[in-house]
């Protein structure tokens, strides 16, 4: 594997930082600078802070002990997937920046912007037109959101690909970094609840659509459309898979498309939240893919030093 980031000695070792580390320790420290600060009146600030500060620590804790440690395989993979735990816990700490941040919902502009673009309410059409069996199997393909992209992740670490490994959780953090910075900029809640005199009835599937659709509707943090987190992040599996691991794509294909479309037909999102993830996903996929050719070509290019090629 040809390491990426930041090179730092500790204890004669050298300490590789990749570029989701990278991401991960900025955005979380300013995160906790920003709630121990400026946002430390909104209520839970300090809890959130203290998670977020903690979340920073991780990838400089994870890589000196994986450079102290090199051939401790378990530690070395929780290193390499800190970002998972990063990415579930925090997005319920977002509540305290977002209410100091822009505290008003945006709902009215986004819906009004469906209704300017399509003459229509785009979530409420497509509740119409599905019957019970399809949308229950949309239902399920949404939650293909927590699958994907750590079968892909997994997938590309086990099978030794670890500079397209590096270069994916890139991409993904840089997605989640704005993502979630969008969702504090413009915080709304979705066609569910904003339209919810719009449609005739609640979901109505075969047999598990009451259960998925009441289990989305029980998290901690719920102003989070703008744009869609669930449609970047299948774009970026979805673009990376075919890039780096066919197989993978093959299978997750028309679920992810199923779940594009259940965005919509779940009423989670406004089609003008998936339209604007879509050059989000263009700026970090570019964003990721320059990182990843400046490093290795800095690899490439970086002098041997006289001891390493005695030792080689």
């Amino acid at each position: 594997m040809i390491p990426s980031g930041a090179d730092s000695q500790t204890s004669g070792r050298s300490v590789h930082l990749r570029g989701v580390d990278l991401v991960i320790v900025v955005s979380c420290a300013l995160a906790a600078l920003a709630l121990a600060g400026p946002a430390r009146w909104a209520p839970g600030a300090g809890r959130s802070a203290l998670w977020f500060a903690l979340f920073a620590l991780g990838p400089l804790v994870l890589r000196t002990l994986e450079s102290a440690f090199p051939h401790h395989r378990l530690l070395a993979f929780v290193a390499s997937f800190w970002l998972l735990p990063v990415v579930s816990i925090s997005h319920g700490l977002l509540g305290p920046l977002v209410d100091a941040l822009t505290p008003v919902l945006r709902d009215s502009q986004l819906a009004s912007m469906d209704l300017r673009l399509f003459g229509v309410y785009p979530a409420v059409v497509l509740g119409k037109l599905l019957p019970p069996w399809v949308l229950e199997l949309l239902m399920l393909c949404y939650y293909g959101h927590f699958l994907w992209p750590v079968v892909l992740g997994t997938v590309l670490y086990f099978t030794g690909k670890r500079a397209w490994f590096d270069e994916y959780l890139l991409g993904l953090s840089l997605y989640f970094a704005f993502n979630y910075f969008s969702y504090a900029l413009v915080p709304a809640i979705g066609p569910r609840y904003f339209l919810v005199d719009a449609f005739p009835a609640s979901l109505e599937g075969v047999w598990l659509t009451p259960l998925l659709d009441s289990t989305m509707r029980t998290p901690l943090f719920s102003r989070d459309c703008f744009p869609s987190g669930h449609a970047g992040v299948t774009l970026l599996v979805l673009w990376y898979a075919f890039r780096f691991e066919r197989r993978v794509f093959r299978l997750a294909l028309l679920p992810g498309l199923g779940l594009l479309v259940a965005t919509l037909a779940g009423r989670f999102h406004y089609l003008t939240d998936l339209l604007c993830a879509i050059p989000l996903v263009g700026v970090v996929v570019g964003l990721a893919y320059g990182w990843s050719r400046a490093t290795r070509r800095e690899s490439m290019t970086r002098p041997m030093s006289m001891d390493a090629i005695v030792r080689s």
